[in-house]
């Protein structure tokens, strides 16, 4: 597998392996000290040396070109040629009349970078390995019985079918178990990738939080009960600018504009329920509500409405359309959780509450303000409301709704909200000393009039 669940892992797997480098190196050097390498000690330095030389060489690859599988091979290649140097010294160096069973230096050598390569957690390394090291090793083991026993096939046989042969098996079957281990954690790896790709798909379509229920949770999120925010972003004369813009500019501006409002309702723990157009539904406290919904869901809205205007003045700078936002923000009761459809099922919340952030939305845009909040949103505040050029609007009409609402909304421009005799069909305007007639917001709401 090329990728990788996250970048540090990577790193921290070479890190592991370089540290397992220099302990084989330690345990090679102390056995080449304790003795038991009688008739062989050069060739043990020489392997001393040599995987010194190969252990930095890996260090310095690992640090410098990290994530080359074909230096990653050849460096397995290399220890497995030192493992085959020691096996010829004590197999086929001496002469033909000696004893050639292997020391306990040897073997510890040679099951110490089986290790190595196996805990690299990559079956093809330790194939190589492995392949190597049983290939030469049987094949200087049948050399010595052609050697010592010539005269028949019986005798042959027996000369190769030995405790040295058995010592090769066992060397075989630690390296089996080591593929099997090494197989399944890339079994199990792939599968992780794929399920991490499957999360990076859902996100392309649902919130980081709304994915993270449905891997969790799955089909336990049945309609419930819930209180909750519900924001609606919708951008002012974006129909007249779809009807002549070309595809590609109207992909774009769209584009941009939707990458801007999800990444910050994502930095403020919402959760985007869906796409209308130019048109985005948000919701605080959905799958899960909390106590600071309110204040997540307005402190959202206010960056929103900073975060929109600077891409409106980016837009004038750069020749592309001006779009003026509308903020709807409501908190209420609603339905939420996974509607089934039939063949198409949709993770979302009904209800009133609903209806009515979007009601707010259209109204800001009729009030040409950036954003329009109920009071029942400012009554769930656990904080003081920032402060800003707020205007309460008491009994604002929404359309289609019988019963009015109480409002507060943010002029556009600085100074707007400052002509006390200015009025709406939904309310009368009202200065910061008639505050006190709107029972619905706590004292704690500062208004400033601009």
């Amino acid at each position: 597998m090329t990728s990788s669940l996250h970048p540090q892992w990577d790193f921290a797997r070479e890190f592991r392996s370089i540290i397992l480098r220099f302990v084989a190196f330690a345990i090679l050097v102390a056995n080449f000290l304790l003795g038991g390498n009688e008739g062989a000690e050069g060739t043990h330095s020489m392997v001393v040396v040599g995987y010194l030389v190969i252990s930095v060489a890996s260090v310095a690859t690992a640090r410098y070109v990290p994530g080359c599988s074909w230096l990653k091979t050849l460096f397995v290649v290399l220890d497995a040629l030192l493992v085959t140097l020691i096996l010829y010294a004590h197999i086929l160096a001496g002469p033909v009349t000696a004893n050639h069973n292997l020391t306990t230096t040897s073997l510890v050598v040679a099951f110490i970078l089986l290790n190595h390569a196996g805990l690299q957690l990559e079956r093809r390394l330790v194939l190589v390995f492995s392949g190597i090291v049983l290939i030469a090793w049987v094949a200087m083991l049948a050399i010595t019985a052609v050697r010592h026993h010539t005269a028949d096939a019986m005798s042959l046989l027996a000369s190769f079918f030995n405790q040295d042969l058995g010592l090769t098996v066992s060397f075989g079957f630690t390296a089996f178990a080591i593929y099997l281990l090494a197989r399944d954690h890339d079994r199990t790896r792939k599968e992780a990738l794929k399920a991490d790709q499957r999360r990076h798909n859902l996100s392309r379509f649902f919130s980081p939080l709304i994915v993270s229920e449905l891997q969790e949770r799955g089909q336990a999120l049945g309609l419930e009960r819930r209180n909750a925010a519900i924001m609606f972003v919708d951008l002012r004369e974006f129909t007249s600018f779809a009807e002549t813009a070309t595809a590609r500019e109207l992909a774009f501006v769209l584009a941009e504009y939707r990458q801007l409002v999800s990444q910050t309702i994502f930095d403020h723990g919402g959760t985007v329920d869906k796409f209308i157009g130019d048109g985005v539904m948000a919701v605080f406290g959905q799958p899960r509500p909390t106590e600071n919904d309110a204040d997540r869901a307005l402190a959202c809205a206010l960056d929103l409405v900073d975060a929109l205007n600077d891409w409106r003045h980016h837009s004038v700078r750069n020749g592309y359309p001006v779009l003026d936002a509308a903020i709807g923000l409501h908190y209420g009761t609603v339905v939420g959780g996974v509607l089934d459809s039939g063949c198409h099922s949709e993770f979302t919340v009904i209800g009133d509450a609903v209806n009515v952030a979007q009601r707010l939305e259209t109204l800001a845009k009729t009030l040409d303000a950036p954003l329009v909040i109920s009071s029942e949103l400012v009554a769930r505040l656990q904080s003081p409301v920032p402060a800003a050029a707020w205007v309460p609007l008491r009994s604002a009409a929404l359309q289609g709704r019988r019963l009015p609402v109480d409002v507060w909304y943010l002029c556009r421009e600085p100074g707007a909200a400052g002509t006390s005799d200015q009025n709406y069909d939904t309310g009368v305007l009202q200065t910061a000393l008639q505050r006190s007639s709107f029972q619905s917001v706590p004292p704690s709401f500062d208004v400033e009039i601009g």
